[in-house]
Formats: structure tokens, C-alpha cells, sequence
């Protein structure tokens, strides 16, 4: 896997640099991206929540500790995706499984990303377990013009009790000057098996295509990002069948959508795995116009996944394996079991 992410860096460098010596132009990149942080629980019990079950509640000893190295291992990863190429943290990163607003906050205001001023938009969502999504975004670069969370209405096939689950998040701003729109996304789990499952995430995707096509009765060309832990890979039908994701730029139609992580799941790349299974269950999908060739505007450039060596188990059962936070230990002073995902937006500028 990191042989061949590292493939996709190389070949942004050479082809952003032959563009600029052939041509004589100038890009401003940004990175957008999105991270499952795994449990980002704080310490203090919550009565309104099942929060106690929370890998971080669970801890007998030095909780206090792990929270704080949790805090950090986070902020650590977020400051560093995109760097290579922005010279900077992601203009925008959409965040799953945190608990509440604080614990961002946090992670933040750690010394690894406090210059980047980082704002923070998070609804609290209904789901059982207490975990939320949310969307950070650089107040220099990004200034949000309108947010909404979205809930998604569920039962159990067998109950007909309700599920509760996470919203889905919807923020429209500018990124430096031009109008985006970000849906930020944590599809139901595969619980119960993934074929008995699947109506849920079918259900997600109806609601997030709900969302995108009620900006584009606004705009046609919106220009949406749609991310999330997906809880599917590119090819199931939640994403093939209902959002109609085509993993061929040329073939986007109007109005469509373009996943560019289809075609590196089917070249065996994921992001978190299971029984020595990849899958690419994060994804960031985009609209038609982020794929169009006129760079007047933020277009889409390039899409990868943040694996670095440091991101990565070294040793035992689980090597090659993300670098996960918690174990059947206990914490582990790892990451996330799944890999940041991002994709790279270029705009041509003056001289």
C-alpha cells in the first residue's frame, strides 16, 4: 500500500512541476480531506450518552494520559496531510467518531496545529454510542456561509425499532474566494453482517444524494464533496447504485459524481482492514465541475490516501495494518484503524 500512495505523490510532482516549466503558470493547491479518528472520547462520563462503553471510558488506569497522547497522536496526523505538496495542513478535513465538540477543540489548540486556526462545526447527533461528525476548516482560507445537519431515519428489519445513528453534515462557504460545498458523512456500520446491513448505508446514500441534488436544483455546477467512513467500499451499491459514482473522470455526465477512489480499491488499496481484507470504506467523491479542465477556478488535481510509516503497525499479527488507538490491551499509543484520505485542488493564478 505505501509503495503505491507514494506512486501517486511522485507523480503530483512531476507532472504539477512539468505544467508550470511547459506552460509558465502558476497553481495555489489546497488539500481537502477526511479522518476517522477512532473513539476521540474525553474522560468525563456523560449520562445522556452510552459513552461508557467508549474504549477511553473503559480505561481502569492513566486515563487522563491516554486522552491527552490521544489529543496529540490526532493532531499530529491532521497537521501533516497534505504538506508534501500545500506546504500546509488541509485547508478543510471533515472528522468521525468524536464525541462532542471539546475533544476537537483539543485537538486544535495543540501546538501542532494551534497557528493553523482552525475553526470547528459540529450538531450533536442521536446515535446510541454518542459519536458525532464534524468538519475543521483554516479561517484564513475557508469562511463558512451556511451549515446544517441532516438526520437519517432508520429501523431494524427485524424490530422496526428505530436505529439511531449519525447526521450527516452539510457546509457551504468559500475556500479562497470560491463557493464549495462539503457533506460530511458516517454511514451505518456493517453490524449484523454486511448483506443484512446494507439497507442502512442504501438509506445513508439516498439522503446524501437527497442533499446533492437540493443544491444542484440551486446551481447546477455546484461544486460538492461528499466524505466520509462510508461503511462501504466504491463498489458497493450504496455508492455505485445510488449516488451513481463513476470512477472514470470522462465519464462523468452533468450533474454527476466522480469517485477516484474506485479505481485504487480495485487495485487492492484500502484504508482500514479486516482479517487480513482491505477496504476503502473512506472516500471523498466530488461533482462534475471539480473535474472540468478550466483552472480559473479550485478544481479537483489529484486524490491519495495519508499511509505514512508512522501510520502503520510494524510488527505482529496485525503488521501493515493501521496503527490503531485501541487494542484488546488497552491503548496502544497508535492513530486511527483507518487511514486519512484527501484529495488535492489546484487553481491557476497570475503571474
Amino acid at each position: 500500500m505505501r509503495i503505491l500512495n507514494h506512486f501517486y505523490i511522485v507523480l503530483f510532482l512531476c507532472v504539477f512541476t512539468h505544467v508550470n516549466a511547459q506552460e509558465k503558470k502558476t497553481y495555489k493547491i489546497h488539500t481537502v480531506a477526511f479522518y476517522n479518528l477512532e473513539n476521540l472520547f474525553d474522560t468525563i462520563n456523560d449520562p445522556t450518552k452510552f459513552d461508557e462503553a467508549s474504549p477511553m471510558m473503559e480505561l481502569k488506569t492513566n486515563r487522563s494520559a491516554v486522552y491527552k497522547k490521544k489529543v496529540k497522536n490526532m493532531a499530529r496526523v491532521i497537521a501533516q496531510i497534505g504538506t508534501d505538496f500545500a506546504h500546509n495542513s488541509p485547508a478543510i478535513i471533515g472528522v468521525s467518531e468524536i464525541e462532542n465538540r471539546e475533544v476537537l477543540e483539543d485537538v486544535v489548540n495543540d501546538s501542532s496545529l494551534i497557528s493553523k486556526d482552525y475553526g470547528i462545526i459540529h450538531y450533536h447527533s442521536p446515535d446510541a454510542r454518542g459519536i458525532d461528525v464534524a468538519m475543521l476548516y483554516q479561517k484564513q482560507l475557508f469562511t463558512p456561509i451556511s451549515t446544517s445537519s441532516h438526520e437519517l431515519k432508520i429501523f431494524d428489519d427485524l424490530s422496526h425499532k428505530r436505529v439511531y445513528t449519525r447526521d450527516q453534515l452539510l457546509v457551504s462557504g468559500k475556500l479562497d474566494g470560491d463557493l464549495i460545498h462539503v457533506i460530511v458523512n458516517h454511514w451505518p456500520s456493517r453490524s449484523g453482517g454486511e448483506a443484512r446491513s446494507r439497507p442502512k448505508r442504501e438509506a445513508a446514500a439516498k439522503l446524501t444524494k437527497h442533499l446533492v441534488d437540493s443544491l444542484q436544483v440551486i446551481d447546477p455546477y455546484a461544486k460538492v464533496f461528499i466524505m466520509g467512513d462510508l461503511n462501504d467500499d466504491p463498489t458497493n451499491s450504496s455508492v455505485k447504485d445510488i449516488l451513481k459514482a463513476k470512477k472514470d473522470k470522462d465519464k462523468v455526465p452533468f450533474k454527476g459524481i466522480y469517485n477516484p477512489y474506485e479505481s485504487m480499491f480495485k487495485n487492492g488499496i484500502g484504508t482500514t482492514a479486516y482479517r487480513d481484507a482491505w477496504s476503502l470504506f473512506d472516500q471523498i467523491l466530488i461533482t462534475a465541475p471539480l473535474v472540468e479542465k478550466d483552472f480559473s477556478s479550485f478544481r479537483y488535481y489529484k486524490a491519495g490516501i495519508f499511509n505514512d510509516n508512522f501510520l502503520t503497525q510494524k510488527s505482529g499479527r496485525f503488521k501493515g495494518y493501521p496503527f490503531r488507538s485501541f487494542g484488546y490491551s488497552g491503548f496502544t499509543d497508535g492513530y486511527s484503524d483507518h487511514f486519512p484520505v484527501y484529495v488535492y485542488l489546484i487553481k491557476e493564478i497570475d503571474n
